[in-house]
C-alpha cells in the first residue's frame, strides 16, 4: 500500500506493519532539499497515530548511496548574497526532523548502504536500528565546505569511543562499515545481498519479535577497519587541547613512523587537517567536545543551529567551501584566515556567544 506524500522524491508504502520511506532522488546521490525533509516528517507525523504501522524503514533509490547528505548548492546564492532568512528554513527543518527520528515513538531501522554522508548521518545516525553494508562510507565532511558538523553529527562524535570523534570531525575522514560501528555510528553490518531478507523479515515479524533481534539474525562481525587499529595513536594526537597542538603532535607522529603503511596514518591525518578552513577546525574541536557533555541530542542540535547561523551571518569560509568543492569543484578553497596561525584567539567564543533570531526548538 502507497501513501502520497508532498514531494514526488520521497516514497512510503506500507507492508505488513512495516512502513518504508525511500528517498528516490539517485541522481543527487539521494541528497535532501527542504521540501524532502518536509516530506518525510509528513509520513512521520502521520506513522505516528496509523496502528498499521509497527516499524519504519528507511531505505534509498541508486547504487551509489542512501544520502549524500543536504543539498547545500541550492542555499550557496542565498548565503553568498547574505540572505540567511531564505537558507535558515533549510536547517531549521533538517535538524528538526534529526530530533525527530531520535525520539520517534516506533522502532526506526535505517539501511545505509553506500554513501552516508552528512545530512544523510542525519537520519541513519539517529535511527534506532543502523545498518551497513560492505558498500557504506560513511562520514561528517563538513569542515571540508568551512563548516562544522551538524545534523546531530557533533553529538555522534562526541560520544565515539576514545578521541575518535574529534579525528573524524576534525579530518572528514570516510568510515568503513567496521569503523562505523566502532565508532558508534551504526549497530550492524549485513551483506548488501541479504538486505531483501532484512526486509522480508521487518515485514513478516518472525520471532524473535523486535526489530533488533531480527536485524541480529543477518548480523556479520567485520575485521577491525583501520581507524580502529589506529586508536592508539588517534586518543595521543587528538586529545591536545586546541588544534594547532594536535598538528604538532601529529607531526611528531608521523616523524618517528608510527603506523606506517596503514590507510589511516598521522602523515594522511595531518594532510587532512592543512587542507581544511583554519576556524572550522577551530569551532568543530570545540562543538565536539561540547556536546560530549550535553544531556542529549536537542541540546546538540540547539548548539548546531547557532553554530549554523553564525556561520552563514559571519564567516565566508563557509560559501567559499561550498563553491570550491560543489559548485566550482575546482578543490581549491581559498579560507579566511589561511592559516592555524592567523585564527583569531576570540573566535571561537564568538561562535559559542552567537545568537540566532529564534531558537531551535522553541
Amino acid at each position: 500500500m502507497s501513501f502520497p506524500t508532498s514531494d514526488p522524491r520521497i516514497l512510503a508504502r506500507r507492508e505488513g506493519g512495516l512502513g518504508t520511506i525511500t528517498i528516490d532522488r539517485p541522481e543527487a546521490i539521494n541528497a535532501l532539499e527542504r521540501s524532502m525533509l518536509q516530506a518525510i516528517r509528513g509520513v512521520l507525523d502521520a506513522w505516528v497515530t496509523d496502528p498499521d504501522v509497527q516499524v519504519v524503514l528507511f531505505d534509498a533509490t541508486g547504487t551509489r548511496g542512501f544520502c549524500a547528505g543536504g543539498d547545500v548548492r541550492r542555499l550557496f546564492e542565498a548565503i553568498s548574497r547574505g540572505l540567511i532568512s531564505e537558507a535558515e528554513p533549510f536547517f531549521r527543518d533538517e535538524y528538526s526532523l534529526n530530533a525527530f527520528v531520535d525520539e520517534y515513538p516506533k522502532p526506526v531501522v535505517v539501511f545505509a548502504d553506500g554513501v552516508t554522508m552528512g545530512g544523510g548521518i542525519g537520519i541513519a545516525g539517529h535511527a534506532h536500528v543502523r545498518i551497513v553494508t560492505e558498500t557504506s562510507k560513511l562520514a561528517m565532511p563538513e569542515t571540508r565546505i568551512g563548516f562544522t558538523p551538524d545534523a546531530g553529527g557533533s553529538w555522534l562524535l562526541g560520544h565515539a569511543p576514545g578521541r575518535l570523534g574529534e579525528f573524524l570531525g576534525l579530518t572528514s575522514w570516510v568510515m568503513g562499515p567496521a569503523d562505523a560501528i566502532y565508532a558508534g555510528f551504526a549497530d550492524h553490518f549485513t551483506p548488501a545481498s541479504r538486505l531483501p531478507s532484512v526486509r522480508e523479515a521487518l515485514t513478516t515479524r518472525a520471532d524473535p519479535s523486535t526489530p533488533a533481534e531480527l536485524v541480529l539474525l543477518f548480523d556479520e562481525t567485520p575485521d577491525p577497519g583501520p581507524i580502529e587499529r589506529a586508536r592508539e595513536w588517534i586518543d595521543d594526537a587528538f586529545s591536545a587541547d586546541t588544534v594547532p597542538e594536535i598538528v604538532e603532535r601529529l607531526g611528531a607522529l608521523d616523524a618517528s613512523g608510527v603506523a606506517a603503511g596503514e590507510e589511516v596514518s598521522p602523515a594522511t591525518a595531518l594532510a587532512a587537517l592543512t587542507a581544511r578552513s583554519p576556524v572550522a577546525l577551530s569551532v568543530t574541536l570545540a562543538a565536539i567536545r561540547s556536546s560530549r557533555v550535553m544531556r542529549g541530542l536537542r541540546d546538540a542540535l540547539s548548539q548546531e543551529f547557532a553554530l549554523v547561523s553564525w556561520f552563514m551571518a559571519t564567516q565566508p569560509d563557509m560559501v567559499e567551501g561550498i563553491r570550491a568543492q560543489l559548485v566550482d569543484k575546482d578543490r581549491s578553497p581559498r579560507w579566511s584566515p589561511a592559516t592555524l596561525a592567523d585564527v583569531d584567539p576570540e573566535v571561537v567564543g564568538d561562535a559559542f556567544a552567537f545568537e540566532p533570531e529564534r531558537p531551535l526548538f522553541e
